[in-house]
């Protein structure tokens, strides 16, 4: 989804709309009882990721995937390995990437010194 939103330039207030719209069955049943229950009905993006892992993924995953994110390093990995690694993993845990500022420092640390 990610990918979709860079390519055509989905701006950070419209990415819930656009996701949402693409849930079907119980996610989409699941998607309006979440959106009616938190307070003023309006769910950012990193708010919207966090409830859809929590709803579709084991706590168990989560805590694998967090792990594998805090753990990773750049090593042996190129530049743009460890970007896309980087990426796919920061998606289980948005809380760590939820600014770029936050994003940014964490790419760094994970850098080849």
């Amino acid at each position: 989804m990610e990918k979709a939103f860079a390519l055509i330039e989905v701006t950070e207030d419209k990415k819930t709309e656009y996701a949402s719209y693409f849930l079907k069955n119980e996610a989409s049943y699941w998607w309006e009882t979440s959106r009616a229950m938190e307070p003023e009905g309006l769910i950012t993006w990193v708010r919207f990721t966090e409830l859809f892992l929590e709803r579709y993924f084991p706590d168990y995953m989560r805590d694998q995937m967090e792990l594998k994110f805090l753990e990773l390093k750049q090593g042996s990995m190129t530049v743009p390995q460890y970007e896309t690694r980087f990426t796919e993993l920061s998606r289980f845990v948005p809380t760590y990437v939820d600014t770029e500022k936050k994003k940014a420092k964490r790419f760094q640390q994970g850098l080849r010194s």
